[in-house]
Formats: C-alpha cells, structure tokens, sequence
C-alpha cells in the first residue's frame, strides 16, 4: 500500500528561505514548540547532517531547518505581524533579535 505522503514534493527550508505560510504550519504543529522527539536528522547532498522539524502541505513536504532563530520565531509568533505580507513571501519573516538577555 502506498502512503499518500510517498507524492508529496520534498523542500528542505533554512530560516532564509522560511515563509509565513510554513512558519504558520509550523506554530500548528507544534504549539509549544518542538523537541528532540519532533526532530528528524538526515545527511543531505553534501554529506553534511541537516537537523529539521516537518510539516505537509497538501502537495509539499517541508523539512524545515532547526536552529535558535526557528526557536525564538515561533515562540513570538503573532500572525498579524505577516498580515501585509503574501503566505509564500520569504522576506516577510524576520530574523529575530538574538541579543543575549544577561544584561
């Protein structure tokens, strides 16, 4: 039997590339973030191990990158901040302020 997922395009997203459209898939998905059960390690084609957390559409696979920045997106996600801009637009998605809190 063939699962139904086997058709599904295949995209692998760093946090560049991220849209509002995924990043809203992802806060879906994963309302209180993800964790080490939710992540998936795979090698891509430079060999190199490429960490991620997944979400489908109903025709495309995303393998989304993990890493801090993804982290704290999520946590501050508000879906008016992306109201003006396209679902697929990978400009609207801003790299969040990193600066360390210790001050």
């Amino acid at each position: 039997m063939k699962n139904r997922n086997d058709n599904l395009k295949r995209v692998i997203v760093d946090f560049k590339k991220l849209t509002p459209e995924i990043l809203a898939l992802l806060v879906a998905k994963y309302p209180d973030g993800y964790d080490d059960d939710h992540i998936i390690s795979f090698k891509n084609v430079n060999n190199e191990l490429i960490e991620a957390v997944e979400v489908t559409t109903e025709d495309t696979k995303y393998l989304v990158k993990v890493s801090t920045k993804l982290e704290v997106t999520m946590e501050n996600y508000d879906e008016d901040d992306y109201e003006d801009f396209d679902d697929n637009d990978p400009e609207a998605v801003q790299e969040p302020d990193m600066e360390d809190d210790e001050d």
